[in-house]
């Protein structure tokens, strides 16, 4: 285990010297997981990799289980329960009726984000487990906060598997990135800007790609009550029935629809 302090302000380094864990730590707090992340690919050794972010708590079983498929494709997720820590609510986000895992040809998982499909396999970072020859695969320092462009790189033409079992919670709440203004502005701007390595070869699926990215955009902003903000992305996005009810109850019903939807995150 490597763990990776990004100058942080509680007592974390003291706390961890009562583990056996490879400690390092950045020169000066970076404001992002990225800058870590990649300190501790740096120093990784074993034959996979997995990254565990301060909000996900593992169920005991989590890699047992991962490392049964292990020989199968390079790239392993599982299934994981969304914890509101505001409303409470425990939403489970695992595949159901197909068995106890799926396997994803080359290439279709890459397809699948590229275009923002919902269905598609879980690639949320803390359910991934993937063969050390892909650790050269680094995250972005510009911001230092986004992922998209690191799942695109590490699916691209590449088999994979998912494993149809919550293996961990997943915490979510006001304070978690995700739901973070400035990071949810550069996830949207290198989002987008990371597209254009892959416009020749997935022209029509870029294209649908940017629409659903503005859509992301949208549900956020529908999410934190900015309506006028979420009506604008809403017309950048893909236009269907879905959209059209969003557009609608920006002006009327936003509360019924969060309450009983789960509109973002």
């Amino acid at each position: 285990m490597i763990v990776v302090d990004d100058c942080s302000t509680d007592n974390t380094i003291e706390l961890l010297q009562n583990y056996p864990v490879k400690v390092l730590s950045t020169l000066e707090n970076s404001g992002g997981p990225n800058k870590g992340r990649n300190l501790g690919l740096e120093a990784s050794t074993g034959d996979f990799i997995c990254i565990a972010d301060h909000d996900d708590v593992w169920k005991p079983n989590k890699l047992a289980s991962i490392l049964k498929v292990s020989d199968k494709a390079p790239i392993i997720s599982s299934g994981y329960a969304l914890i509101d820590e505001n409303t409470k609510k425990r939403i489970k986000r695992v595949k159901t009726g197909v068995g106890w895992y799926v396997k994803f040809p080359k290439n279709k998982t890459f397809l699948n984000k590229l275009l923002r499909k919902n269905d598609a396999q879980i690639t949320y970072l803390g359910s991934l487990v993937y063969s050390s020859k892909l650790k050269h695969i680094r995250f972005e320092e510009n911001f230092g906060v986004v992922d998209f462009d690191w799942i695109l790189r590490l699916f691209h033409k590449h088999e994979s598997i998912e494993v149809c079992e919550i293996l961990y919670d997943r915490y979510v709440e006001g304070t978690n990135l995700s739901l973070n203004g400035p990071y949810r502005r550069k996830d949207y701007f290198y989002s987008l800007m990371c597209l254009e390595e892959y416009e020749d070869e997935y022209k029509s699926q870029v294209i649908t790609s940017v629409k659903r990215i503005n859509g992301t955009r949208a549900r956020y902003f529908y999410y934190i009550g900015d309506m006028k903000k979420a009506r604008k992305y809403f017309l950048k996005s893909q236009f269907n029935l879905k959209t059209l009810l969003y557009l609608v109850t920006t002006f009327y019903g936003s509360q019924y629809m969060k309450k009983n939807y789960n509109i973002f995150g």
